[in-house]
């Protein structure tokens, strides 16, 4: 009998036909649903009686426990789950994997540190994980094959503002029976980005530079999910963050920071989380941590100028809103200062520059569903289910062909409960990185930011301001290490008296920028229909070399 939060369905599921669930192994296989919803469990585990017998677990033992609750061991055993879990995080370099760093103790402001991984990232808490299922569900697959059978492989899509794609690349680099095709909009990621990507000659890594911008690559993405023929064909499977393992894997870093803060902190109440937001997939793991009983006061969302959620959360409209093109802020093109004619401002957190947030669907669905149960409370849960994807249906629907919509006020109430959000301009992120840098703003000093994470604790910091919460910890999540974004901090920090960019350059990092590259172009012209052709061209091209190999 399978639990039912080891089961999952789609966020669109309306119609009046059984509704159709999927185990583990499917969700993260097929990664969207045919629908063209998300997967979401059927029920959230309460762990309000029991979390705090994880306190004292590693990383990886902890993960082992809160990933338990939403697969079901007749898909992966114990020993195995153990295994993949343990393998995913020995890459990382610090013992502690993701360590919280106390940046002022008076205003109770913590950093979670979630770049240790192997490209310096907290993508990759997630894809090192997901690269290790995917190649764990193809060898079960392949292990009996008849004679003459061929082998089960997949095709793995992705599209990235930056640190999906390198990470998607370090989790699957080299893995058997996988090809890995990765888009990302030209000349709009950071170089440290770039090269990360596109240093890896590995036979099944293919990057595709695309000109437009990150939603142009998502949609690219999206359609190519949706496309029967496509699918049939490649077996694809999808490493952004609408494949629910990633959800998955990032809620144990709430958990653990919860427990490093209760070891200074025994009478620990509970504490707030600030999350420099984009595709909503980091903050939504958040909100599953709170549905699961970790006791998060607020999670607060933190925007840069590509601000459609802060503005959800002030008006209840989910709106595009194109923005006229504007001139770079102070002349940092690499790491991305140019407005996009199509509505996406660059700024110096590229990988924030979305404008569309794929998992913010996944919020909705819960929310709305909520909002059912409450209203109908002796309505079946099965009608309550139709009406919340009919609901969601429409709204995407609509967003679609009108670039918005608005929410019930109810359900802006319960997403204001629960969420706060602050957008923090290009100036403030510069300004962030230096006065953190200077001690101006926090009791630490030298620390150094990357853009990313000084969104965050700018936000954090307004938040301490206007709360006047110091007593309830602020922990603010650092999304990637500075040298990924050498550009803006260097242009933040370039006055500051002592301070020399290659103290926090990694040995890593040294020598990047001359390696040979492998990277393809595809035009706005070629589009859609070009990056088919590539995919098809590219996986024959791979297994026409393993055939010649084994020959």
């Amino acid at each position: 009998m399978v639990a039912n939060n080891s089961k999952y369905s789609s966020t669109r599921y309306h119609d009046s036909s059984l509704r159709e669930f999927f185990g583990f192994e499917d969700v993260v296989l097929k990664g969207l649903a045919a629908d063209g919803g998300l997967f979401h469990p059927h029920d959230i585990p309460n762990v309000r009686s029991q979390y705090l017998q994880w306190k004292d677990l590693s990383f990886p033992d902890l993960a082992y426990q809160v990933m338990r609750l939403y697969i079901d061991e007749y898909e992966i055993s114990d020993a195995e789950l153990k295994d993949i879990v343990h393998r995913s995080y020995s890459t990382f370099r610090h013992p502690d994997t993701v360590p919280l760093v106390p940046l002022d103790d008076q205003k109770g402001l913590y950093l979670l540190e979630l770049f240790h991984g192997p490209t310096f990232a907290f993508k990759d808490v997630a894809l090192q994980f997901l690269g290790n299922l995917f190649e764990f569900f193809l060898v079960r697959k392949n292990k009996n094959l008849q004679t003459g059978e061929a082998r089960h492989h997949l095709t793995v899509i992705g599209a990235t503002s930056g640190d999906t794609g390198s990470a998607a690349i370090y989790g699957l680099r080299g893995k058997k029976d996988v090809s890995i095709f990765i888009m990302f909009p030209d000349g709009k990621v950071s170089p440290v980005q770039e090269a990360q990507m596109t240093t890896v000659l590995d036979p099944n890594v293919h990057c595709l530079a695309v000109q437009g911008t990150f939603d142009d690559c998502q949609d690219y993405v999206k359609a190519l999910f949706a496309d029967p023929e496509t699918n049939k064909i490649h077996h694809l499977a999808a490493v952004n963050s609408i494949n629910w393992a990633r959800i998955l894997a990032q809620i144990t870093y709430y958990f653990s920071a919860y427990f490093q803060l209760l070891k200074t902190k025994p009478d620990l109440k509970q504490a707030k989380f600030v999350v420099p937001t984009g595709n909503f997939g980091d903050i939504l793991a958040g909100y599953y941590a709170k549905r699961m009983g970790l006791p998060i006061a607020k999670l607060i969302i933190a925007t840069n100028e590509n601000d459609i959620l802060h503005r959800f959360w002030q008006t209840g409209s989910y709106s595009k809103k194109p923005k006229p093109p504007q001139e770079p802020h102070e002349g940092i093109k690499e790491d991305g200062a140019q407005a996009h004619e199509a509505g996406v401002k660059e700024t110096y957190s590229p990988a924030m520059d979305i404008l569309v947030s794929s998992n913010f669907e996944r919020l909705l669905w819960h929310l709305s569903l909520e909002h059912e149960l409450e209203t109908n409370p002796h309505v079946k849960m099965e009608s309550s289910v139709r009406v919340a994807g009919q609901k969601i249906d429409g709204w995407f629907q609509e967003l679609k062909s009108t670039g918005s919509f608005t929410v019930d006020p109810q359900i802006l109430d319960k997403a204001r409960e629960i969420f706060d959000t602050y957008r923090v301009s290009n100036a403030e992120t510069l300004e962030a990185i230096r006065d953190c840098y200077r001690g101006d703003v926090i009791s630490k000093k030298e620390y150094v930011l990357d853009p990313h994470s000084a969104i965050g604790v700018a936000a954090s910091l307004r938040e301490i301001k206007a709360s006047g919460q110091c007593d309830v910890p602020t922990v603010s999540l650092a999304t990637a290490h500075p040298a990924k974004f050498a550009g803006a901090v260097d242009l933040a920090l370039q006055e500051e008296k002592g301070f020399d960019f290659n103290s926090v350059l990694p040995e890593q990092f040294v020598g990047l920028d001359d390696k040979e590259r492998k990277v393809l172009k595809v035009s706005s012209s070629e589009g859609l229909p070009g990056i088919r052709q590539i995919i098809t061209r590219e996986v024959d091209k791979e297994k026409e070399a393993r055939q010649n190999g084994s020959s």
